[in-house]
């Protein structure tokens, strides 16, 4: 076995571009990395070394890797000896263990090597993560640190907030604030921030576009001085598309090459949907805003060493299908299979037929099902993809050869390059049919030809998920109102959002080209919308507009309501704007279940709109004839979509197209000179942007008088010294929760309510209701954030049994909202802590929904179960997540909530370890304290993450 002492070798690089050759890097002492490549006629895995050691000649950096780590070779017996000129090999190589390895994992292997320096990447995560198929059950503690990290603004925002935060703290400290600075590449996409105020009507982008920098100049001139002030950070303007779609389609590399080296592109982003860009090839998820902020700091992610979930695909799917109902039925299944905190690498036949469209649409629904990341390792189909969308030729070809040398290129149809996984699941592609997701949750998968009856029944059935508990009597119920001077009807089911929306579907031409020619069909057969249903479409990118107009099929897109209203993420996170009043009367008067219909990726209550109770997940081209028929209570194997002028009933079969018409067309209009004219101007095409006049100052001058940004208090009396972790003393319950909570739930995006405690703030400091703007607008405000938090419309606190944001002060037993009630305890001095069930915190990777809670005196959390990036935020910010012990929960313990709770916080804390809960009634029982590894432990011993980066930098 070799020591890593006795490590001595002189690097050597290869390059891609010149076949066959070795590039010699002799006496490399600063950065020294080694650089372990092989001819392109031998397959094998290779990984950048990264060491600070004296270097001599002596060891193959090859055979160093092949002794050490006992792995080298991958795809080939070829004898190192004769492949290499470096003398001192034995051609004696163990890769068959490396070939089990998913491909997933393969990604954290190389990263681990590459970045090993002793410190924060050490040899023993190497050895553990090569041996994953034992260390995957051992709950092992890994680190990875990714190429780059993605932001959106409103996630975006509160992270440049708190850089320009810690670099004041880190100067009060003695430090050199410019020690805080981006040393991860990371783009931030502004796409959270437009809102669809107006619509039907040609002018509806600009008008939009217009209010969107009205209400968010001073944010955007904060975040265009980011863009100055740090290094390594780029922004993509307003207007230029959503997040994920412009990763997908421009900011992805699939392979770094950085100073004419290669390695895989891999990323973190502050949204959940990250994982879209796993179906090009590339490993990434989303985190928390804390933890992203650490790693463009330069630390790496700790992480349990996953499982890996192997989903074989099989078969074809129905020519009808699309890959909205590929993603829903996947969503379904994987939430039944339970991939939570889990890896799923899809491989298979199956996998050939998808396009990279339909591959990312999968992988972007990734949080829905609860995994981490859902991988689809890169294949000639993605190569494709990568011409096709615009990218330089010569350097697609590097990457092809440069996966296809280390082993990370895989072709689907070969059974024999299939990895080992934790478990293997199945779904055969023709077996899918078209279906929505509804009303409340996006794994509620239902076919739609049962919709109409699913929904009647939902009517009916207990206030839940699959519930409204509306008397039968009711069910029937109307209300008649007046719109543009003519009389409509309203009833339960109505339609009255149909939003073509999101970058889980408008990435997709298939579908977004499929919803123009079921357009044009409709127009063709005399059909329309009705006028009081909004409805918009927000594509993800330009490119996207660009072939609907060039294929002719946008102005029947318009004709039917569907005007582009913008390119950001809008209705599908809640920026759906005002519904017409008279539809808001007709539905409150009548105490209806309107509907609202979505190409998104989440409909969870409360989320899309306050007035719609009811929301589906669906198609683009299912979005439009929803709002067709204006009622989710139609069969349309049965019922026509309506009846033109002529008095012809038309079904839905008659104008849903096939999918020889769509691949013609999209083979004809979808090309890359259309990509390369949209992204080659994309950083300046916003001539509002570019207008924008920011200081050129390191540090931030706070305006007092900001309601947008302000300083945060996370750092006001922070010192070098730690103190030791203290106990949770007859801490009161501020709320008592239930299953799924989402962070929609603790953390609204949306409107802001005019009797809440936000607007209150806002309205003290001068502000009128249209000033408000959104939560997720003013996320760089903490007192805002503060005030909203748990102030979602839907919430259901037990203490109350009844939808609202508001709480019992025990106390005093007066209901308050749940802001005034949580003042009251501070100023008490009485630690708070919140009970919950499973899935806490489910839903978007939102920072605040852990932020917020801890500026409300929260301590910790007592819930069944977590979901990931919610418990890490936690973490990150010193709120303790806790959790019941297997089969006990609050209904167990006999908790009410009104007991005072004392949680012992022993000094010497260890991973996932159980503390004991006293109650002052003088019952006690044990729960797990979900600090999962030894960096988390280290994180909250400093009051999180951030204390901990300022302390580092500060010394």
């Amino acid at each position: 076995m070799v020591r890593w002492d006795d490590l001595r070798e002189t690097f050597c690089c290869w390059n891609p571009g010149q076949d066959n050759h070795l590039i010699p890097k002799n006496n490399v002492l600063f950065w020294p990395r080694l650089w372990c490549f092989l001819p392109l006629n031998i397959s094998f895995f290779f990984f950048f070394l990264k060491q600070s050691l004296a270097l001599s000649p002596g060891w193959s950096a090859v055979a160093w890797i092949s002794a050490h780590c006992n792995f080298c070779l991958l795809g080939s017996s070829n004898s190192l000896a004769s492949a290499s000129p470096v003398a001192g090999t034995t051609g004696t190589h163990h890769h068959a263990q490396l070939r089990r390895l998913p491909f997933s994992i393969r990604v954290l292997l190389e990263a681990a090597i590459r970045n090993c320096d002793e410190f924060l990447v050490k040899k023993h995560d190497i050895e553990n993560i090569l041996h994953w198929n034992v260390m995957q059950h051992e709950n092992i503690e890994v680190p990875f640190k990714p190429a780059r990290v993605i932001l959106q603004d409103f996630t975006g925002v509160p992270a440049v907030v708190d850089f320009a935060a810690m670099r004041d703290a880190v100067k009060k400290l003695g430090g050199d604030p410019e020690k805080i600075n981006p040393v991860c590449p990371a783009d931030l996409v502004i796409d959270h921030s437009i809102q669809v105020d107006f619509n039907r009507r040609a002018d509806s982008l600009q008008k939009n576009q217009d209010l969107e920098f009205e209400r968010n100049r001073e944010r955007f001139e904060f975040l265009k001085w980011g863009s100055q002030a740090f290094h390594n950070m780029r922004i993509i303007p307003p207007g230029s598309g959503i997040i994920h779609q412009v990763n997908l389609e421009y900011l992805a590399r699939v392979v770094f090459d950085q100073d004419g080296y290669y390695y895989p592109d891999s990323l973190v982003g502050t949204d959940s949907h990250t994982t879209m860009i796993d179906g090009l090839g590339i490993l990434g998820w989303g985190v928390g805003g804390i933890e992203a902020e650490a790693v463009m700091l330069g630390q790496p992610i700790s992480m349990v060493l996953p499982q890996v979930i192997g989903y074989r695909l099989m078969g074809k799917p129905h020519p009808l299908v699309t890959s909205t109902d590929i993603v829903l039925t996947i969503t379904k299944h994987l939430r039944q299979v339970g991939v939570v905190g889990r890896f799923v690498e899809f491989f298979g036949p199956g996998v050939a037929r998808l396009s990279i469209a339909d591959r990312a649409t999968i992988a972007n629904m990734c949080p829905e099902y609860g995994a981490t990341a859902a991988f689809f390792p890169v294949d000639e189909v993605s190569i494709t993809y990568l011409v096709q969308t615009g990218r330089d030729e010569e350097k697609v070809k590097y990457i092809k050869k440069y996966l296809q040398a280390v082993g990370m290129f895989r072709d689907f149809n070969d059974p024999s390059q299939d990895p080992d996984f934790t478990q293997v699941v199945e779904l055969d592609l023709k077996t899918v049919v078209p279906c929505c997701s509804g009303p409340k949750r996006p794994q509620d998968k239902v076919a739609v030809s049962d919709m109409k009856k699913d929904f009647e029944s939902c009517l009916g059935a207990k206030q839940g998920f699959k519930g409204f508990q509306v008397a039968p009597e009711h069910h029937n119920d109307h209300k008649t109102f007046i719109y543009d001077n003519t009389e409509f009807t309203l009833a339960h089911g109505s339609v009255v959002i149909a939003a073509i929306t999101s970058c889980t579907n408008t990435s997709n031409p298939s579908v977004m080209l499929g919803a123009g020619l079921l357009a044009k069909k409709a127009v063709d057969a005399g059909l329309n919308v009705m006028p009081y249903i909004k409805t918009s479409l927000s594509p993800g990118s330009g490119v996207v507009t660009y072939y609907l107009q060039e294929s002719g099929v946008m102005p029947y897109l318009s004709q039917l309501g569907f005007d582009v209203v913008g390119y950001g993420c809008m209705t599908c996170i809640g920026n759906s704007g005002p519904l017409p009043e008279p539809v808001v009367e007709a539905i409150t008067q009548g105490d209806l279940v309107a509907v609202g219909v979505l190409s998104g990726n989440r409909n969870f209550e409360g989320r899309v709109h306050p007035n719609t109770r009811a929301n589906y997940l669906a198609s683009p081209p299912l979005v439009i004839a929803y709002a067709i028929a204006g009622t989710i209570r139609i069969d349309f194997e049965k019922e026509p979509l309506g009846v033109n002028a002529k008095g012809q009933k038309v079904f839905l079969k008659d104008i849903w197209p096939t999918r020889d018409e769509i691949q013609a067309v999209e083979r004809q209009y979808v090309i890359p000179g259309m990509f390369k004219e949209v992204y080659q101007k994309i950083e300046t095409v916003n001539e509002s942007w570019n207008a924008l006049a920011t200081p050129s100052d390191k540090l931030f001058f706070w305006n007092s008088k900001s309601t947008y940004i302000k300083s945060p208090p996370f750092f006001e009396n922070l010192t070098l010294d730690l103190q030791p972790p203290k106990s949770i003393v007859d801490a009161y319950v501020l709320l008592n929760l239930g299953d799924s909570v989402t962070t929609d739930h603790i953390s609204p995006a949306g409107n802001i309510a005019r009797n809440s405690p936000a607007a209150r703030y806002l309205t003290n400091r001068g502000l009128t209701p249209r000033e408000f703007n959104s939560y997720g607008s003013r996320r760089g405000n903490d007192a805002v954030m503060a005030r909203g938090t748990f102030a979602n419309i839907r919430l259901l606190n037990r203490f109350l049994n009844k939808q609202a944001p508001q709480t019992i002060h025990l106390p005093s037993g007066e209901i308050l909202d749940v802001f005034d009630a949580a003042e009251r305890y501070q100023q008490a001095g009485l630690p708070l802590i919140v009970l919950a069930g499973k899935e806490y915190g489910a839903g978007s990777s939102r920072d605040w929904a852990a932020k917020g809670p801890f500026l409300l005196g929260i301590k910790a959390v007592l819930a069944e179960s977590y979901e990931r990036i919610h418990r890490s935020n936690l973490v990150g910010m010193g709120v303790i997540p806790l959790e019941y012990l297997p089969g006990e929960n609050a209904d167990a313990l006999g908790l009410t909530g009104r007991e005072r709770y004392t949680i012992i916080i022993p000094e010497n804390l260890k991973p996932r370890m159980k503390v004991q809960v006293k109650l002052d009634t003088g019952k006690t029982f044990q729960v797990v304290m979900r600090f999962d590894t030894d960096v988390e432990l280290t994180y909250f011993l400093n009051g999180g993450i951030l204390n901990y980066m300022i302390r580092k930098m500060a010394k």
